[in-house]
């Protein structure tokens, strides 16, 4: 392992969250200037632009016949975006929850994360896999689209506007620095990407480790940066619905939009490995099932709930490291998490969440 792997890791990074910031400050304003709504930009641009180093990332690896790590990031980002950001977000403050969420888009997160799983569960994902879980993103934000025209919440709208400068006089020639900007934007992640899938490999093969670990932990973490701090600085401006909005819709799309798109333009199928389809899936929907109760129970997510689903994260790395390590006690660290630590828990929230329930629907 030399130096310029960490060169490239670190640079891959870099050039990704920037890449991403300054497509979505292009893009927002660049459709501010054909008269569309903050509301619209911030749940389709927004949401798209904090996928974007996942899509580059994946797309990448998947053109390089990395498929491990084109699937090791979408699901690790998954479940980083779940346990490690809204844990920390919470810990920050406590987090308001929209009913909107509860009803609809958390649902549809459940389901796109079993659709994924079913479509992948032959072994592969290939083009028709791909062109099916790209169609139904294409559905969700027509569907996003239409629900918000009929939406008045105009405190959304401003939030919007304020969050991406879109409240503020078009400057002399806005639209070609905006356009300027979203191309940058694009260049910045294709080379970050490229960095960063090389810098992985090498990593890879240098610790021993599987390219799919990688994925599941290095890569994914870095490519959730965008959703870490954009939850992050929601909660701390107190727009503390938006910071949990943005983890939902970001999974939604890392699953139906970079999953898809990287299958459509891989050469060939991609390849899910075993241990994927046998652990690191079946925790992604566990993660995304567990927001129901969590995200119910009062509507709100305690501090109490962000530090276990940082506990959980902490376990599950270290399970990964492990176990592609092949360290000792790992199967028993695995039974013991499988077996009495996660029943344990669901049995714990669905209790709160059926007594919130009840209490509701007394008052």
């Amino acid at each position: 392992m030399t130096m310029m792997t960490f060169v490239y890791l670190i640079a891959g990074l870099v050039l990704l969250v920037a890449g991403a910031e300054v497509l979505v400050r292009g893009a927002a304003k660049l459709a501010a200037q054909f008269g569309i709504s903050p509301l619209i930009i911030g749940l389709t641009v927004v949401a798209f632009g904090t996928s974007a180093p996942e899509t580059a990332v994946s797309v990448q690896a998947a053109v390089n016949g990395s498929g491990d790590i084109a699937i090791g990031n979408v699901v690790g980002s998954n479940i980083a975006n779940v346990l490690l950001i809204l844990g920390l977000t919470a810990l920050v403050t406590p987090l308001v929850v929209s009913r909107q969420l509860i009803r609809l888009d958390v649902p549809i997160m459940i389901g796109a994360s079993l659709v994924t799983f079913a479509l992948a569960w032959d072994g592969e994902l290939s083009r028709l896999d791909g062109a099916l879980l790209f169609s139904a993103v294409v559905v969700y934000t027509l569907f996003l689209i239409i629900s918000s025209r009929r939406d008045t919440a105009t405190d959304t709208n401003d939030e919007f506007a304020k969050e991406f400068g879109l409240d503020t006089p078009a400057k002399p020639h806005a639209g070609l620095i905006n356009a300027c900007l979203v191309l940058g934007g694009l260049v910045l992640l294709v080379v970050g990407s490229n960095f960063l899938v090389e810098g992985a490999v090498s990593l890879a093969r240098a610790l021993g480790l599987s390219e799919l670990v990688i994925g599941l932990t290095v890569i994914a973490i870095g490519t959730s940066l965008p959703e870490l701090a954009t939850s992050i600085m929601a909660a701390f401006r107190g727009e503390r619905d938006i910071a949990v909005g943005n983890i939902v819709g970001s999974n939604i799309f890392n699953l139906l939009c970079v999953l898809g798109l990287a299958s459509l333009v891989s050469p060939q199928a991609i390849a899910v490995s075993p241990n994927a389809l046998a652990f690191d899936f079946p925790v992604m929907i566990a993660v995304a099932i567990a927001c129901l109760p969590i995200f119910f129970a009062g509507y709100t997510i305690n501090r109490w709930e962000g530090l276990l689903f940082l506990a959980y994260y902490v376990a599950y790395t270290a399970y990964l490291v492990m176990s592609s390590a092949n360290r000792p006690f790992t199967d028993t660290f695995g039974d013991v998490m499988l077996g009495y630590a996660l029943p344990l828990t669901a049995i714990t929230l669905f209790i709160i969440a059926a007594r919130a329930w009840k209490k509701q629907h007394r008052t």
